[in-house]
């Protein structure tokens, strides 16, 4: 009967732990386009001029959100990056790590604000991926396809 029972409880744990990863993984619609979007990287290629819902934002549309303190701007590059320099007041969310970690971490996010997703201009594919996500949660994002290098060249600010 021990012997049952500590089967019957492992088989318990494994369909939990089965659930939860399956729980927190992306749709296949939505990691397939952030397949897409990578693969172009790799090759070097532009990113999409658009993509499909999500606004694109020039540089000037970026800096008059930011100057107001309307939207929140997350950079999507790897942290190094960041630390050396970054659009004043821009939260660090990884892309790599929203990939990993799935939806849930989009939780610490507020539904209610816009955001401007950016990473290191248009060769860069984690800024587009981190938009394609989160827009697939209902965010509301603004994809600023030029980034930091665009920000740069017009002068903006850097911290």
């Amino acid at each position: 009967m021990n012997r049952r029972k500590c089967l019957g409880l492992m088989l318990v744990v494994i369909f939990v732990a089965i659930g939860i990863a399956f729980a927190a993984a992306w749709p296949d619609a939505v990691m397939n386009k952030v397949n897409e979007i990578h693969e172009l990287e790799k090759a070097q290629k532009e990113m999409p001029a658009s993509i499909e819902g999500i606004p694109n934002i020039s540089g000037d549309k970026a800096y008059e959100l930011w100057k107001s303190k309307k939207a929140v701007f997350l950079d999507n590059r790897i942290k190094v990056q960041y630390d050396t320099e970054r659009i004043p007041g821009a939260t660090w969310f990884f892309c790599d790590d929203l990939i990993k970690q799935g939806p849930s971490m989009a939780d610490k996010l507020d539904k209610n604000k816009e955001y401007i997703v950016y990473c290191n201009g248009i060769k860069c594919w984690r800024s587009p991926s981190v938009a394609v996500m989160l827009h697939s949660l209902g965010y509301k994002v603004y994809w600023y396809r030029d980034g930091l290098p665009d920000w740069k060249k017009r002068g903006y600010p850097t911290e």
